[in-house]
């Protein structure tokens, strides 16, 4: 077990995810980490595998007009993320990943993540913020269904990310 009083406090923390797109419950944990951390690196997914409705580009474009509009971008860093989490964490010198959790399915697929991360490298903490009470129903998933049906957006997303997923579903 690691002596936690003799080891260094983290500072900073990486919260990685696809952000395809960015809703308002990654901006609600982003912001709620920042008032632990100095400083955030949004870790954002560009594995080859998979399939995003948004590219690597227009993610990170989405996703630096949120830090700007919200105030928050001289505390957070956005970088790419290929391959294993494990790596990027020790090529960036950080041990702490924050990740959200909403209802229990997340538990699950979070735990057996956590702990297939914690095998592959044993310094690795895993820090989870449960979802804001609004947010709980909120999935990337669900923002594209609803865009896709012509839904409003706007309890999803920030008008100004709208934008982006409304000219992705236009017919």
């Amino acid at each position: 077990m690691q002596d936690c009083y003799s080891s260094k406090v983290e500072k900073v923390a990486v919260y990685p995810g696809s952000f395809d797109p960015i809703t308002w419950g990654h901006i609600d944990i982003l912001k709620r980490s920042l008032c632990i951390f100095e400083k955030v690196i949004i870790a954002v997914n560009n594995t080859p595998s998979k399939k995003f409705l948004f590219s690597f580009d227009e993610r990170v474009k989405m996703i630096k007009e949120v830090l700007n509009k919200e105030k928050i971008n001289s505390r957070v860093e956005i970088k790419e993320l290929k391959g294993l989490l494990v790596d990027f964490l020790k090529i960036n010198n950080v041990k702490v990943v924050i990740r959200g959790l909403r209802v229990v399915s997340d538990f699950e697929y979070e735990f057996r993540m956590a702990w297939a991360n914690k095998k592959l490298w044993k310094d690795i903490e895993m820090i989870y913020f449960f979802s804001s009470e609004k947010y709980t129903f909120l999935a990337s998933t669900i923002v594209k269904e609803v865009a896709n049906l012509g839904g409003d957006l706007s309890c999803f997303v920030p008008k100004y990310i709208e934008k982006y997923i409304k000219e992705k579903f236009k017919k």
